[in-house]
């Protein structure tokens, strides 16, 4: 049996803490202009610490699995992450809009 435990990025904008969205999208703005893959790892290794850079690439690794088919468990024992975890990315696969779908055509299955 899993636990899975909502952070405050999983309410809506007005029950979050009044520096989330805003600290968001400033960070996201950052990212934005960054123009080189270097500088913007080296911005999410100095802003996040090293659990957070682990956790972040394996999100997305589980991301680019569930996009070729792979199964939820398979992934959960491969990448040794929490079902909860790879669950919210298949919802956001799934999604009419998806960001992480853009991101993968984008890239071809997700090679950069």
């Amino acid at each position: 049996m899993f636990l899975c435990i909502e952070t405050d990025m999983g309410k809506a904008p007005s029950e979050r803490s009044a520096y989330i969205d805003p600290g968001l999208d400033e960070i996201a703005g950052h990212l934005a202009a960054m123009t080189d893959a270097e500088t913007v790892r080296e911005y999410l290794e100095q802003i996040l610490t090293e659990s957070e850079v682990r956790d972040l690439a394996l999100r997305w690794e589980s991301v680019k699995m569930l996009a070729l088919g792979h199964s939820q468990r398979k992934i959960s024992r491969e990448l040794g992450i929490s079902l909860c975890k790879i669950t919210r990315g298949s919802r956001e696969l799934k999604k009419e809009h998806s960001v992480f779908s853009k991101i993968l055509t984008q890239h071809q299955g997700g090679k950069t």
